[in-house]
């Protein structure tokens, strides 16, 4: 994490990228890029989490291929050796998405404002307007960290082996299969196995991210053995990396991402899934 005064300190900071990633459900029928020109951090760039990702899947912002990433950040200017700064609109919502997506693609030093946008507006803090300045061409490696990462079938081995602890990052209604999903064509309910802890839990109610000590009771609360590793879920992939950003804030270094979520499993009805 980052603090908003530490960020504006190092608003001139040759090294230091600020990227805007906000990122909204499609029902919301919001437009983040449009949001981003009128109002953004000095500096700041735009990461289209839809379009840096997988575009040949059928499911939503699957993770990119190396190849694809590595040539995006190429163009907007971020390159090995950039001190990476990532904020959303909300606060504390899709920002942490693409932290997780930078630490996979093997970039270490990446941090996430923490109470975003609107932390730095209460706050007064400089804001700009309009499209960005042409940023130069750098050149960006990725190295892909495969240990932050799960796909359906290691989650049926977890299912089976009870190798780690599957966290579920949706409401309590969504988890317990009492509310419908958002995206149509999905089974309600959840992993079978799995724990829930809403992603808001680990949130204090103006957006910021709870203390480490707060954050471990409310895993432990749940059910959660801080011993053991854990893979995070949700809808789609988002919410899950902020649980994921909240482990490792509290000192669990064994935390990883299902990024096919409910989008995946809930759509596959050969997958066993539990209620309640």
């Amino acid at each position: 994490m980052i603090e908003t005064d530490e960020l504006e300190r190092e608003l001139d900071a040759p090294d230091v990228v600020i990227i805007d990633a906000t990122w909204y459900m499609p029902n919301e029928g919001k437009d983040a890029r449009a949001e981003y020109v009128e109002e953004h951090i000095p500096g700041a760039i735009f990461f289209d989490i839809d379009e840096i990702a997988d575009t040949k899947s059928s499911m939503p912002h699957m993770l990119p291929p190396p190849e694809k990433f590595s040539s995006r950040m190429r163009s907007m200017g971020v390159g090995d050796g950039s001190r990476i700064v990532v904020y959303d609109r909300a606060g504390m919502y899709s920002a942490p998405r693409v932290w997780w997506m930078f630490r996979v693609m093997g970039v270490d030093d990446v941090s996430v404002l923490n109470g975003g946008l609107p932390k730095w507006k209460r706050e007064g803090r400089p804001l700009v307007t309009g499209e960005p300045a042409a940023r130069t061409t750098r050149h960006f490696t990725a190295r892909r960290n495969l240990d932050l990462l799960r796909d359906v079938d290691d989650i049926k081995g977890v299912i089976n082996d009870k190798s780690a602890i599957i966290v579920d990052a949706r409401s309590p209604e969504r988890f317990a299969g009492r509310a419908p999903e958002p995206r149509p064509g999905l089974r309600s309910g959840h992993i079978p196995g799995a724990h829930n802890v809403p992603y808001s839990q680990v949130l204090n109610t103006d957006g910021t991210l709870k203390s480490a000590a707060e954050i471990q009771e409310v895993f432990e609360a749940a059910g959660v053995d801080p011993q053991k590793p854990v893979v995070t879920s949700c809808g789609s992939g988002i919410t899950a990396c902020v649980l994921a950003l909240a482990l490792a804030e509290s000192g669990h270094r064994r935390a990883s991402v299902y990024d096919g979520s409910w989008a995946e499993w809930g759509a596959n009805e050969s997958l066993p899934i539990e209620t309640g």
